[in-house]
């Protein structure tokens, strides 16, 4: 299963090769060019009829990892998180490091005071123990810079439940390669993105590049649907209940005329879809909806519980529902959406 191989792949922020090499080896039977620009986005074409939008569509390669920053005299490994990773979720996990095996560790509970039990572990109070007796034999492993990535491996888990690690945002990648084996109208261009988790820096090279008439993001977001927090103002989205359309974040505002014409098609296929309920984080739309005169952008999020973690769960239900609602966007696009170029590009 593709998505399986996505997620047990390695691939932080600048260190996206292994992904691009395989997705790109997926797509090239279904598209009609790839290319890989100066940043490491994967570009795919497919060439659509004449005076139809060029429609681009986004998934970000990389994941949260950890970079080693120092060997101590003790043999034990440093590091800083490349993205946004919560320390706590941290200590005991299984590491790897260019094929060395290591865990995560921490001052035994034991040994802290009572001060310290009560106070959450910082990411310089934390290493990487890799069974090295001093510092001479660790480096004989592992080098200042090598990352760090968890060791995860994906399975199917209950009902519809995948479990898995860098969901976030292979899962988007897997919907696009989906999307990709599939014919339209409008000429339709994919990037497979680097660098999101640590600016969007790949989105904002490819959209200025690429110079597209509407553009849609596939991202792994939050679900956090859980007894101790409030529905309303903490589970941002709930696993099981389809795509969830973004309203705002941190990097965007969306276009409330596009939401609702995506709203009435999700509708009239009955396609089941939820509203992000949430305004934290951002994603490539951020930088893709302010790109040259700007770009009408769509930010379509697959729910993903315990994001930014050495593992997640996403649901099947919710990865199909997704493939079938882009589809039907791309299909309704040439025919109900209106770019006027004089207006910005924003619906009438």
């Amino acid at each position: 299963m593709l998505l399986k191989t996505l997620s047990e792949l390695n691939g932080t922020s600048g260190a996206e090769h292994d992904v691009r090499n395989t997705l790109r080896s997926v797509i090239t039977p279904w598209v009609d060019s790839t290319f890989i620009d100066k940043i490491g986005n994967l570009i795919a074409h497919k060439t659509g009829e004449k005076n139809t939008p060029k429609v681009l569509i986004t998934a970000h390669m990389d994941e949260v990892a950890l970079m080693i920053t120092e060997i101590t005299s003790e043999g034990f490994l440093k590091f800083q998180s490349v993205g946004g990773i919560d320390p706590r979720v941290l200590v005991s996990k299984p590491i790897n490091i260019s094929g060395i095996n290591g865990v995560i560790g921490a001052k035994a509970i034991h040994l802290q005071k009572l001060q310290e039990r009560q106070q959450a572990l910082k990411l310089e109070q934390l290493y990487i123990d890799i069974g090295s007796k001093s510092k001479e034999e660790a480096a004989k492993y592992v080098k200042l810079g090598d990352y760090a990535y968890f060791t995860t491996e994906f399975e199917a888990l209950g009902n519809d439940f995948f479990k898995g690690k860098a969901f976030d945002d292979r899962v988007g990648c897997y919907i696009l390669t989906e999307i990709l084996k599939k014919t339209f109208n409008l000429s339709l261009a994919a990037a497979f993105t680097v660098q999101e988790e640590v600016g969007l820096r790949g989105a904002k090279v490819a959209a200025y590049h690429l110079k597209p008439d509407f553009a849609i993001v596939l991202e792994g977001t939050v679900s956090a649907e859980m007894a101790h927090l409030e529905e309303e103002a903490d589970w941002v989205t709930e696993l099981g209940k389809g795509p969830a359309l973004s309203i705002f974040d941190q990097s965007t505002l969306y276009n409330p005329l596009l939401i609702q014409q995506v709203v009435d098609i999700a509708k009239n296929q009955k396609i089941p879809l939820q509203f992000r309920r949430g305004s934290s984080g951002g994603n490539d739309a951020g930088k893709i909806h302010i790109s040259r005169e700007g770009i009408p952008t769509l930010c379509i999020n697959i729910p993903c519980r315990y994001i930014h973690s050495g593992v997640s769960l996403v649901n099947k239900k919710d990865i199909q529902n997704t493939i079938k609602l882009v589809e039907e966007i791309l299909k309704e696009i040439p025919q109900k959406f209106n770019f006027n170029q004089e207006k910005g590009g924003l619906l009438e």
